[in-house]
């Protein structure tokens, strides 16, 4: 981490212009996604910031209490007053991370097995989770008064975790604009820097297009903003939310890409972006499906973000979690589709992680403990997997959880070994695996291969298997609530 003075416009434009990326597509078509990411499968999402200080509803508070006749106003004013008298500003002073612990979050992560970390360093809110010498509505200087970006940096490195950092900010233009419809502590004039800056008021949200473009001062401030992020903690991963697709901001994102790349290439290091739609010109970068996936493999890398909880990405009081299985299922699917699965939790505002989180992380990370060969440092089968039970495609597409049968199985492969992972225990201890069937008189094999062994991970116990037209059979007394994985040895 570095501590100086944010790089200046006529910097950034300098090192575009020196290349070897410049700002346009053409250029930036030449990157390539590094190794070392498509390796690592799993990475921990956290959202963390002044807006886990009520709790409520989910991380879209600070928008939605300023919004007359939603739950978050009601509750705003039944709990905290008018909000002439009580902003989101002054949720601030109240959001003091008093038992934050970054070695204990680092030590949780490890354990859970996720092999990158990618905080939330500015959520839509505007409040900066780091040092700047852009903004003073930073947590350096109010409510924790910490540098929590840098001390979690310092931490997760410190046991080999590779960092990255998510910037919302693109999003902060409009996010609090309802605060100027009432008498709130949201008014006219904002200058640059305030908190509430620029407050822009818009037809709708999710209307892209419907929205007017930013400034071209509010894209500068955004450029200086992330390439401050970049220039002080060096992320590896570098994580956008969906507004950055607005058309005004293309040349801005292209710029940033080129910086960061640039940048990153003088270090000698190899990074990533993560966008989400078509807000990078395909190749460019890292796409990033949320709370979703494809329903089948891509040639190409890609990433799932999802939550532990359904309703929320930061920490509420009533939180819907998911089950551990459920996750499980998802980053096996996932992996078995060249994908990345980044996993979401919410920590207090006092800093500490909520047992049902940390319980999700340790049940996780103790059947990766045991199945992570199949996971880390694979690559995609000829299939994804087979079974009766469809995926669905797509992002906020995880509402339920898929109902697996022993009949259901996702395939990896690394070296020698073939990875077929049975993503429910079957109550008699048998399977069968279609696509690994010999040839018969009724159809073609999928598979031509020699099975040289099969073995359960984890376990001494014996498999039986043979093989004939209809599949290839497996027996095993083993019995597991998480998904098993049989470790095929081909030649």
């Amino acid at each position: 981490m570095t501590d100086h003075a944010p790089p200046t416009l006529e910097q950034i434009d300098a090192c575009v212009a020196g290349g070897p990326f410049t700002d346009s597509w053409t250029s930036l078509s030449g990157y390539r996604v590094p190794e070392w990411y498509r390796r690592m499968k799993f990475g921990i999402f956290i959202h963390w910031g002044v807006y886990s200080v009520p709790a409520f509803g989910n991380e879209w508070y600070p928008r939605n209490m300023y919004m007359q006749g939603s739950p978050e106003f009601r509750h705003h004013v039944e709990t905290y007053g008018p909000h002439r008298n009580f902003g989101y500003k002054d949720f601030i002073p109240m959001f003091r991370a008093e038992r934050f612990d970054p070695e204990a979050w680092a030590t949780l992560f490890s354990r859970s097995g996720a092999r990158y970390v990618v905080p939330v360093a500015e959520h839509h809110d505007g409040f900066q989770m780091y040092k700047s010498a852009i903004s003073h509505w930073n947590a350096y200087e109010m409510g924790p008064k910490r540098d929590v970006l840098g001390e979690l940096c310092a931490a997760c490195r410190s046991r080999g975790l590779v960092m990255g950092a998510s910037s919302h900010r693109l999003e902060h233009w409009f996010f609090m604009g309802h605060g100027k419809e009432f008498d709130s502590d949201i008014r006219d004039p904002l200058e640059k820097g305030d908190l509430y800056w620029p407050s822009m008021q818009e037809p709708e949200w999710h209307d892209i297009d419907g929205v007017p473009a930013p400034s071209r001062e509010y894209f500068e401030d955004w450029l200086m903003r992330t390439c401050e992020l970049i220039d002080r903690y060096h992320p590896s991963v570098l994580y956008f939310d969906w507004w950055i697709e607005h058309g005004a901001a293309k040349p801005w994102i292209k710029k940033l890409a080129a910086w960061y790349y640039n940048t990153a290439a003088a270090r000698g290091e190899q990074v990533v972006i993560n966008y989400k739609h078509d807000a990078f010109l395909f190749g460019t970068a890292v796409p990033d499906v949320e709370r979703g996936q494809f329903a089948g493999i891509k040639p190409y890398v890609w990433q799932t973000d999802t939550s532990v909880a359904r309703n929320s990405w930061c920490y509420t009081e009533g939180n819907d979690y998911k089950t551990p299985e459920e996750l499980i299922w998802n980053l096996v699917d996932v992996v078995s589709k060249n994908g990345n699965f980044l996993l979401n939790i919410g920590p207090r505002a006092d800093g500490t992680i909520p047992d049902e989180d940390a319980q999700i992380l340790n049940e996780i990370g103790a059947w990766l403990d045991v199945n992570g060969e199949a996971i880390y440092d694979t690559v995609p089968w000829r299939s994804f997997g087979e079974g009766p039970t469809q995926v669905e495609e797509g992002q906020f597409s995880d509402g339920e959880a898929p109902r697996y049968t022993s009949s259901d199985f996702r395939f990896t492969a690394k070296d020698d070994a073939l990875y077929v992972t049975a993503m429910k225990c079957s109550p008699d201890g048998a399977y069968c695996v279609r696509a690994l069937g010999e040839l018969d008189a009724s159809r073609k094999a999928n598979f031509h291969g020699i099975i040289r062994d099969v073995r359960l991970l984890g376990s001494d116990a014996a498999v039986a298997w043979s093989r004939d037209g209809a599949g290839l059979h497996l027996h095993v007394p083993a019995r597991s609530a998480k998904p098993l994985v049989f470790k095929l040895t081909l030649d």
